[in-house]
């Protein structure tokens, strides 16, 4: 614990000093030289080995420590949220989490270290917060329904190794016991359309779930435009101690393949086998595989001056116990000036019974459909010190099958959210701006 404390600490503190007496152009400068291998720029990672589009803003505080690159990334929100009907529930807590990474020129190839780190088992408690509709892990020995369950402590403990071995091919090995495997597109804590809202997809399940997973080896090759890659992993999902490593046999599998035509686009499609993923449902019975297919199309462009869109549209596919659920989302944020930022989210799912926590047996194998519609708006103030402070109102409306209705009291569900956030402020870049 004390070395991530002392990394991240080391992270933030060149940062402001380096942040408080520079020039533009010297900024610039000190970020041309963060592009990696084959000149594909930093704007282009997202969360573990996924990709973004190159012209995705870098929101960060970054600077130099001898011949180390140090940046801290984030999200804090504090907020407070009340779901409507028969099972919504109302609470305040936070949403949080911060990463450190630090990069070096080694032999010839780049070295990324990253330590990301999140308080939610303390500031949204072990059964998570309210998101009806929302389902997946456990919280006292019973399966988490309505409710987005907590991140753990350590949500990355990871390494990546790039090295260029021919004109326009590289090799890449990323790993750690805190990583996520070659599956699904960029987990929604990291996607800028779904930065302005705490709350996480009820769709998290189908797509990137996986981004929270301890013991992960990934190989891949990849060019100046495509990718593809490979992992094993440890699919088990965290059980409800959030604080510990719970490392487990590699008996996980999946493949991701990754294409960026151009600047503003990002797309990638991959499969991956789950084995012993799901907690039993009864103590003596064996964990539930989980095989899942997603495909992803992430788009980011500038639509005025100061004026920034990011999109998303994903599919994902379950197969579990033998039936296959599928889900559907789209999500998109647009901001003003780092002033204004008008979110929106769209999502449709299907999900058993069991899934749903209906205690009606005659139903717990029946797939239902859901859908969920969220908006949310951000007033951002001045940067201070480097730091985005915002302040955010968000509204949601759950769509209730006619067969669940009277376990909700309602068809159609509403929800609100009220927040303030903080994080690291946009830097301006040649590598982040839109062709």
């Amino acid at each position: 614990m004390k070395w991530l404390v002392i990394f991240l600490l080391g992270s933030a503190a060149p940062v402001l000093a380096q942040h408080a007496g520079q020039h533009d152009h010297h900024e610039q400068d000190r970020q041309h030289g963060m592009a990696r291998v084959l000149g594909i720029p930093m704007s282009r990672e997202g969360s573990g080995t996924a990709w973004l589009p190159d012209s995705t803003p870098v929101y960060m505080q970054h600077g130099l420590l001898g011949s180390w690159d140090l940046m801290l990334h984030g999200n804090i929100f504090l907020q407070y949220i009340a779901d409507g009907s028969d099972r919504g529930a109302d609470q305040f807590g936070s949403v949080n989490w911060l990463m450190g990474m630090a990069h070096l020129r080694l032999w010839g190839g780049d070295l990324l270290l990253r330590a990301m780190l999140s308080a939610e088992p303390w500031t949204v408690g072990d059964c998570g917060y309210p998101d009806l509709l929302a389902t997946g892990e456990t919280c006292d020995g019973e399966p988490l329904h309505d409710r987005q369950h907590p991140h753990d402590l350590f949500m990355e403990l990871a390494a990546s190794f790039q090295y260029q071995v021919g004109d326009d091919v590289a090799l890449e090995l990323y790993g750690g016991p805190a990583a996520e495997p070659a599956l699904g597109p960029t987990a929604f804590p990291h996607r800028l359309s779904a930065f302005p809202n705490p709350l996480a997809p009820i769709t998290h399940h189908w797509l990137d779930a996986t981004h929270i997973t301890f013991g992960n080896i990934t190989v891949g090759i990849f060019g100046r435009r495509w990718k593809v890659e490979g992992s094993v992993f440890n699919g088990r999902e965290p059980d409800e101690n959030r604080t510990d490593l719970e490392l487990a046999p590699l008996k996980s599998y999946s493949g991701r393949i990754a294409f960026n035509p151009t600047t503003r686009w990002s797309l990638q499609v991959s499969a991956g086998r789950l084995n012993d993923a799901e907690l039993p449902d009864e103590p003596d019975s064996e964990r539930a595989d989980v095989t899942r297919v997603t495909a992803s199309a992430i788009h980011h462009r500038s639509l005025a001056r100061r004026t920034f869109l990011a999109a998303l549209l994903a599919y994902g596919h379950n197969v579990e116990h033998g039936t296959g659920t599928n889900a559907v989302l789209g999500e998109a944020a647009v901001n003003f000036d780092d002033r204004h930022v008008v979110s929106g989210r769209l999502e449709w799912v299907e999900k058993t019974g069991e899934d749903l926590g209906i205690e009606d047996p005659a139903l717990g194998d029946d797939v239902f459909r859901v859908a969920k519609a969220s908006v949310a708006y951000v007033f951002q103030l001045p940067p201070i010190l480097g730091w985005m402070p915002g302040v955010g109102v968000g509204g949601s409306i759950g769509f209730i099958p006619e067969d669940v209705e009277p376990v909700y009291g309602e068809s159609l569900a509403p929800g609100f959210v009220a927040f303030v956030s903080v994080r690291p402020q946009r830097r301006s870049t040649s590598s982040t701006h839109t062709h």
